[in-house]
């Protein structure tokens, strides 16, 4: 699955300064374009499935506003990434066993943060919302579409692949850094039902839970350079 940067976040992220009046007091406004990457912590929280989270990776990038007037900034951008987790199965469904197995999830993410200097701006606190279109699960080796998903009596790992791929999660985190350089900790919840889908899909769930329902967590450490 194949992603691309629209062409015009990276025109709206172009380099530049601005000079605004306050109060007879001029300040410059310092926009930009930061570049990241660095490593995630994937995980789906769900009473369907036993799961275990999976390591992953994610890049992207933002445009960032500078306000030195204000306690706060802002930046807004897109991360890609690819996230893995593992799903508690078996190979046939009359053995009880228990073989872990893997997915992986490819997603793009679309979001607007708010940052909290402190510190003289050395550490920041941020939030803010995510807009997130998503892959479908996929299995890392497919010998293992026709495992059995523990929990259930006849739900195969291939069913539950048809995931929601539009989704919305709320981000918090903290960064910390001097000059171009910071290092970002995030945590990111999905607050839509990523599992919804596999709802409307006349799956067997017998011997389990008949609704499905799964919110997504992402913890992600990257580091992050201003350009």
């Amino acid at each position: 699955m194949k992603f691309r940067f629209p062409i015009l976040l990276v025109a709206l992220a172009l380099c530049f300064v601005t000079t605004t009046h306050a109060q007879h007091t001029t300040y410059a406004i310092k926009n930009g374009i930061a570049i990241q990457g660095g490593i995630t912590q994937f995980d789906i929280n769900t009473d369907n499935f036993v799961t275990k989270k999976g390591n992953g990776f994610i890049g992207g990038m933002a445009a960032t506003v500078d306000l030195p007037h204000k306690w706060y900034t802002v930046s807004y951008g897109m991360l890609l990434s690819e996230n893995n987790l593992e799903i508690s199965g078996r190979m046939t469904d009359d053995v009880a066993g228990n073989e872990m197995i893997e997915y992986k999830m490819m997603t793009v993410q679309v979001g607007f943060l708010f940052h909290a200097k402190a510190i003289g701006g050395i550490l920041s606190f941020d939030i803010g919302p995510q807009l997130q279109y998503n892959a479908k699960l996929e299995l890392k080796d497919s010998e293992n579409e026709t495992y059995f998903i523990n929990g259930y009596d006849d739900l195969t790992a291939k069913d539950i692949t048809d995931i929601s791929q539009f989704n919305a999660n709320g981000v918090v985190g903290v960064s910390a850094g001097i000059g171009a350089f910071r290092v970002r900790a995030q945590y990111g919840y999905g607050f839509t039902n990523i599992l919804n889908k596999l709802n409307n899909s006349d799956l067997n769930t017998t011997g389990g839970k008949s609704k499905f329902k799964g919110n997504q967590e992402l913890l992600s450490l990257t580091l992050m350079i201003t350009l």
